[in-house]
């Protein structure tokens, strides 16, 4: 599922609400997780799951082209753990 389609079910499923309305509060919440995230922060949604960052070390890869060596630098990435009822969701048949 892409945004413009979170954006097109929102609109379906909430009377009132206009596209423009329903990509501004996406747009919102996307950007509101992505600030939390890059200042460390940790984001909860009960029942769906939460978003953390951790640290990555630097390391030794491998060009797979060329075999070389190459350093990868230290890095800190975004991380989602999926809460139960997400889990039981997706898990159970359709």
């Amino acid at each position: 599922m892409t945004k413009s389609e979170l954006v097109e079910i929102i609109t379906q499923q909430q009377e009132g609400v206009t596209r423009s309305e329903a990509e501004v509060v996406v747009n919102t919440i996307l950007s509101v997780i992505g600030d939390a995230l890059a200042a460390g922060d940790h984001v909860e949604l009960r029942g769906f799951g939460s978003f953390t960052t951790k640290a990555r070390q630097a390391r030794v890869g491998r060009n797979p082209k060329t075999g070389a060596s190459v350093m990868v630098p230290a890095k800190v990435v975004p991380h989602f753990k999926p809460g139960k009822d997400l889990r039981q969701r997706v898990d159970s048949p359709a």
